[in-house]
This record gives C-alpha cells, structure tokens and sequence, in this order.
C-alpha cells in the first residue's frame, strides 16, 4: 500500500532527527558529492544503501542494465551536470551478477522496445564471443558478459566529448568499472580504470586520452 510507504517515510524521517537534530538542515544546505554513480535500475542494486553512503555524497544516475548510451540525452545531462557543475573526481559504472537485461539480450526471445535498448550488450558478446564460448554454465557465462559489458561501459564513457573535454582542461577525473554480488552484497572492482594521463612533452598538459592505472 501507498500509505505504508508514507509511514515507514515518517518514521525515518523522525529516527533521522532524533539521531541527529541537524540532519536534514545540513543535507538541504549543499550537495557536494565526490563521487557519480551510473548504475542497474534493478531495486535490489541501491546505490547509497550498498555503499554506506549518505544521500548527498553520490549523484546517481540509473537504467536497465547500467548501458552508456552515448546519444542518451538522460545520461549526458547528468553526466555533464555531475562533472561541470558537481566537480565529482570519480565515476563508478556499476553493474550486477544475475542482471535480468544481461539475460533478456542474450535468451533470444522478443522483448520490445528494450530490445533495442540492451543491443550494446549483445555486440559485446558478438567481440568477446571467443572467450565466452569456452564457458559451458549459462549463468557463469552471464556473468562474464557482465563483467565484459562493465568494462565496454567505461571505455565508451572515457571516450565521450564531455569526459574528454574535462581530461584536455586537467580536471582529476577517472572512472572505474565495478560489479556488485547479489548473493554475497560485495562490491568487486574490474581493474578497467580509466583517467586523463600526462602524456607527450613537457608543458604539453593534460592529454585528453585516456590510460589505465591507479589513484
């Protein structure tokens, strides 16, 4: 029931404030996140509850099967707001194991508009598809293309204008690829980093390309 949402809305509200009388005054006044989360709509993957963060310290942008779409006007939008405006330093692509879109691209089946929607999952397995024939479980090899589709996410993000644009000026900005486990609730990391890199000759500046390494 729709009510039932309302009072349990009450009753945090209310154990928040006892908790902490300055709480809600403190999260109206300034959002500042650190950190842009671009994850799987899927109600089990919340962002802040997963990683103990409160609202306020990750802006968070979500769809099926967490896809970097780059003619997304959704995602660039926040994408640009989060980077611009934010000033967040790190961008987490976070998928899950057992991702219900990961399944419906590849069970062969009709679907609708999402269809078309979960084709860049597909085309990965196209690239990858050496690798993930030698995986005889279906659901270990799902999982694997989950892991590869993560990993095709962040480069495609590293490789959008607004991403580029930032690195060209300087700005500390990476992005990393994760996976959460709905059977043990860890995050995991893919180790597919990508940052702005100094490259070339000196005095050259900030490269605009991007280059895997460590924080």
């Amino acid at each position: 029931m729709l009510t039932d949402l309302l009072q349990h809305n009450r009753r945090w509200a209310t154990g928040k404030l006892l908790e902490d009388p300055d709480y809600f005054k403190r999260l109206s006044a300034l959002q500042r996140p650190e950190y842009l989360w671009i994850g799987c709509s899927d109600s089990r993957v919340p962002a802040n509850v997963i990683t103990g963060l409160e609202p306020g310290e990750v802006f968070v942008h979500r769809n099926v099967a967490n896809l970097v779409h780059r003619g997304d006007l959704n995602l660039l939008s926040v994408l640009e707001f989060a980077v611009e405006s934010l000033g967040v330093g790190h961008i987490i692509v976070c998928g899950h194991y057992g991702c219900g879109g990961v399944r419906a691209a590849m069970d062969g089946h009709r679907h609708g508009i999402i269809d078309h929607w979960l084709q860049p999952i597909r085309d990965v397995a196209d690239d990858r598809s050496s690798e993930l024939e030698t995986i005889h479980d279906t659901e270990t090899r799902l999982n694997r293309l989950c892991e590869l589709s993560i990993e095709a996410q962040v480069a495609g993000l590293a490789r959008t204008p607004i991403i580029q644009s930032a690195w060209k000026r300087g700005k500390k900005l990476s992005i990393h690829g994760w996976v959460y486990g709905l059977n043990d609730g860890l995050l995991r990391d893919l180790d597919c980093r990508r940052s702005g890199c100094s490259c070339g000759e000196a005095g050259a500046g900030f490269a605009a390309e991007a280059c895997n390494g460590n924080d």
